[in-house]
């Protein structure tokens, strides 16, 4: 297997396409509608699940509708299916294209993987074989996808819990890659990262290294499971402490990017999922005096 490398990029951009620091957000969750409405919380913006809201109507459309005129709101799908050998599926293409447009997304985003095959959706994010020939096909379905969406996707790199003995690339070598060869973006999950370095024994640091600055429009963050011998992206708890260490290391290494805290699992009240989505607004803020502090201690001695 191919060995990660460092992947150097202008440090003159922000991202590829000058998409904006959104903030700190969380994901816009039914529990939460009624507090958000009355009270418009000082959230950043909101992540919603495409699918949620492709094919509904009545209240979560029109609360949706509401939300978007407030907060900057992105699309996260888990249908693309980027990875499979099916044909594409353009009704979902023209389906996501419509509800982007309808609420102003930033940008929209899925994940590095297969759904399904045979027409039948899993519901499931399924690792893929890391190949020459599966990064031409994912390369030139990820082109086709963007060209119907008239706009570059973000891809996010998904927790795994097997490999394929097939792969001749590593994951964060792939994903840099297909990035630059499709002109796509990418959602830096550092949960993931962490659960897959665990799962397969490899280096975290090393995977964030390898990742073309540019690329990355957003980040995610997520609490999980330890199992003891293996970890269970769960998005049921808060972000452990070596997921923020992680997370620092990316700030040092990309600078601020929309970061978007994940808690989709034992939900609890929104100020307590919003409180530890500012965890990352204030862990920025400490680097930053940090760094401020530096010419001044080194003046004085």
């Amino acid at each position: 297997m191919v060995a990660c490398q460092l992947f150097q990029a202008d440090p003159t951009m922000a991202n590829r396409w000058d998409y904006p620091n959104l903030g700190f957000g969380i994901g816009l969750r039914t529990k939460h509608y009624d507090h958000i409405l009355a009270t418009r919380p000082p959230v950043d913006w909101f992540e919603i699940l495409s699918e949620n809201y492709m094919d509904s109507g009545g209240r979560p459309l029109q609360v949706l509708d509401r939300v978007a005129a407030l907060y900057p709101v992105v699309l996260h799908g888990v249908s693309m299916s980027v990875g499979s050998a099916d044909p594409i599926n353009f009704e979902y293409l023209r389906k996501l294209k419509a509800l982007g447009e309808r609420i102003n997304a930033r940008w929209i985003s899925d994940h590095l993987c297969w759904t399904g095959v045979a027409g039948l959706n899993v519901h499931d994010l399924l690792p893929m074989p890391y190949t020459n020939e599966a990064l031409r096909h994912t390369v030139e379905r990820v082109r086709t996808i963007q060209d119907v969406l008239e706009r570059p996707i973000a891809l996010e790199n998904p927790s795994t819990y097997m490999e394929f003995r097939t792969s001749t690339w590593t994951e964060c070598e792939f994903l840099a890659e297909l990035a630059v060869r499709a002109d796509c973006g990418i959602l830096l999950d550092v949960n993931n990262v962490y659960v897959s370095a665990f799962n397969h024994g490899f280096d975290p640091v090393a995977y964030i290294n390898t990742i073309p600055t540019d690329r990355v429009v957003q980040i995610h963050l997520a609490g999980h499971t330890n199992k003891g011998t293996h970890i269970l992206d769960t998005h049921n708890d808060h972000v452990v402490d070596p997921v923020w260490d992680l997370y620092r290391h990316v700030i040092q290494r990309m600078g601020g990017i929309s970061t978007l805290l994940e808690w989709d699992a034992d939900i609890p009240h929104f100020d307590v999922v919003h409180a530890e989505a500012l965890k990352a607004r204030r862990l920025i803020e400490d680097l930053e005096e940090i760094e401020s502090a530096e010419p001044e201690y080194a003046a004085a001695h």
